[in-house]
């Protein structure tokens, strides 16, 4: 089974969308998980939101430290749009970058598009696989 990574830096976000959309569409075809290298104490609130309006609960995910090991072991691993952020890990292992914008002080709305970015990039992804 392929092992997909999201990174980002507080894992309170965009890589948690993009889990939860590969995990629900990816079926048993492959695997997602998410991390940061420097994560946040919860998952941004409006980010719970907007992902509840597409019928995925995210409400009980934790960030979690990314870890070389995590990153080793995956078949792929994207970065979400931190490439240029000094707490990416760029150099560690050959990662792709998304280039989305961080969802940290968005409306709903603009959370919604990026919601909606990600969910079309995990389909192509998915294709991919």
């Amino acid at each position: 089974m392929k092992k997909v990574l999201f990174v980002c830096v507080h894992n309170s976000g965009r890589s948690q969308m993009a889990a939860a959309f590969f995990n629900q569409l990816a079926g048993n075809k492959a695997r997602a998980i998410s991390a940061g290298t420097q994560p946040s104490s919860t998952v941004n609130p409006i980010v719970i939101q907007a992902m509840s309006e597409e019928g995925i609960d995210i409400s009980q995910n934790r960030p979690a430290l990314l870890n070389l090991e995590m990153m080793q072991e995956s078949d792929r691993v994207i970065s979400m749009g931190c490439i240029d952020q000094t707490a990416c890990p760029v150099r560690l292992v050959s990662m792709e970058d998304w280039g989305l914008p961080d969802p940290e002080g968005k409306s709903l709305e603009e959370v919604r598009q990026i919601r909606d970015k990600i969910k079309t990039l995990v389909n192509q992804l998915i294709e991919e696989l």
